[in-house]
Protein backbone atom coordinates (compact mmCIF):
# COMPACT_ATOMS: atom_id res chain seq x y z
CA UNK A 1 0.00 0.00 0.00
CA UNK A 2 3.21 2.66 1.19
CA UNK A 3 4.90 1.88 -1.91
CA UNK A 4 1.00 2.80 -4.27
CA UNK A 5 1.18 5.82 -2.59
CA UNK A 6 4.59 6.49 -3.43
CA UNK A 7 4.43 5.83 -6.87
CA UNK A 8 0.95 8.41 -7.04
CA UNK A 9 2.80 10.89 -5.23
CA UNK A 10 5.48 10.70 -7.89
CA UNK A 11 3.19 10.70 -11.14
CA UNK A 12 1.77 13.65 -9.34
CA UNK A 13 4.75 15.76 -9.09
CA UNK A 14 5.49 14.54 -12.51
CA UNK A 15 1.83 16.51 -13.94
CA UNK A 16 2.58 19.42 -11.85
CA UNK A 17 6.52 19.75 -13.37
CA UNK A 18 4.18 19.07 -16.87
CA UNK A 19 2.08 22.15 -15.97
CA UNK A 20 4.15 24.40 -14.25
CA UNK A 21 7.35 25.72 -15.70
CA UNK A 22 9.10 26.97 -12.86
CA UNK A 23 9.30 23.23 -11.61
CA UNK A 24 11.59 20.67 -13.45
CA UNK A 25 11.53 17.23 -12.56
CA UNK A 26 14.84 14.93 -14.54
CA UNK A 27 12.79 11.85 -14.86
CA UNK A 28 10.32 9.25 -13.31
CA UNK A 29 13.07 8.48 -11.36
CA UNK A 30 13.93 11.71 -9.50
CA UNK A 31 9.86 12.16 -9.22
CA UNK A 32 10.26 9.22 -6.70
CA UNK A 33 13.58 10.50 -5.18
CA UNK A 34 11.88 13.61 -4.96
CA UNK A 35 8.63 11.99 -3.72
CA UNK A 36 10.46 10.23 -1.05
CA UNK A 37 12.23 13.16 0.00
CA UNK A 38 8.91 14.99 0.15
CA UNK A 39 7.52 12.70 2.30
CA UNK A 40 10.49 12.49 5.00
CA UNK A 41 9.84 16.22 4.79
CA UNK A 42 6.37 16.25 5.39
CA UNK A 43 6.35 13.93 8.72
CA UNK A 44 9.78 14.92 10.01
CA UNK A 45 10.54 18.74 9.36
CA UNK A 46 6.24 19.74 8.61
CA UNK A 47 5.16 19.20 12.21
CA UNK A 48 7.79 20.58 13.85
CA UNK A 49 7.41 24.18 12.00
CA UNK A 50 3.88 24.14 12.57
CA UNK A 51 4.37 24.13 16.13
CA UNK A 52 6.52 26.47 15.94
CA UNK A 53 4.58 29.13 14.05
CA UNK A 54 1.24 28.23 16.02
CA UNK A 55 0.65 32.15 16.94
CA UNK A 56 0.94 33.28 13.34
CA UNK A 57 -0.68 30.64 11.75
CA UNK A 58 -3.97 31.42 14.24
CA UNK A 59 -3.75 34.96 13.51
CA UNK A 60 -4.10 34.37 9.90
CA UNK A 61 -6.99 32.08 10.67
CA UNK A 62 -4.57 29.31 8.90
CA UNK A 63 -3.49 30.64 5.83
CA UNK A 64 0.37 30.94 6.85
CA UNK A 65 -0.21 26.91 6.54
CA UNK A 66 -0.13 27.50 2.60
CA UNK A 67 3.70 29.34 3.14
CA UNK A 68 4.69 26.68 5.09
CA UNK A 69 3.69 23.85 2.64
CA UNK A 70 5.17 25.73 0.03
CA UNK A 71 8.44 26.27 1.91
CA UNK A 72 8.64 22.57 2.47
CA UNK A 73 8.11 21.66 -1.27
CA UNK A 74 10.77 24.36 -2.18
CA UNK A 75 13.58 22.80 0.67
CA UNK A 76 12.83 19.67 -1.36
CA UNK A 77 13.40 21.34 -4.43
CA UNK A 78 16.77 22.38 -2.98
CA UNK A 79 18.10 19.17 -1.50
CA UNK A 80 17.75 16.77 -4.48
CA UNK A 81 19.45 17.83 -7.45
CA UNK A 82 16.72 15.47 -9.70
CA UNK A 83 13.70 18.24 -8.87
CA UNK A 84 13.91 21.85 -9.23
CA UNK A 85 11.72 24.45 -7.89
CA UNK A 86 12.51 27.85 -9.28
CA UNK A 87 11.33 30.17 -7.01
CA UNK A 88 8.89 31.05 -3.91
CA UNK A 89 6.06 31.37 -6.05
CA UNK A 90 6.36 28.62 -8.08
CA UNK A 91 6.61 26.84 -4.54
CA UNK A 92 3.67 27.81 -3.31
CA UNK A 93 1.58 27.45 -7.31
CA UNK A 94 3.31 23.76 -6.84
CA UNK A 95 2.51 22.86 -3.53
CA UNK A 96 -1.09 23.80 -3.88
CA UNK A 97 -1.27 21.96 -7.47
CA UNK A 98 0.43 18.95 -6.01
CA UNK A 99 -1.73 18.56 -3.32
CA UNK A 100 -4.86 18.89 -5.17
CA UNK A 101 -3.47 16.22 -7.51
CA UNK A 102 -2.52 13.43 -5.42
CA UNK A 103 -5.50 14.10 -2.73
CA UNK A 104 -7.16 13.69 -6.48
CA UNK A 105 -4.99 10.71 -7.25
CA UNK A 106 -5.83 9.07 -3.42
CA UNK A 107 -9.53 9.32 -4.00
CA UNK A 108 -9.29 7.65 -7.20
CA UNK A 109 -7.63 5.00 -6.43
CA UNK A 110 -8.51 4.39 -2.79
CA UNK A 111 -12.38 4.62 -2.99
CA UNK A 112 -13.82 2.48 -0.84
Amino acid sequence: MLIVVWILNAVALLAVAYVLPGIVIGSFWSAMMAALVLGLLNTLVKPLLILLTLPITIVTLGLFLLVLNALVFWLAGSLFKGFQVEGFWWAVAGAILYSVVSSLFSMLIFQQ
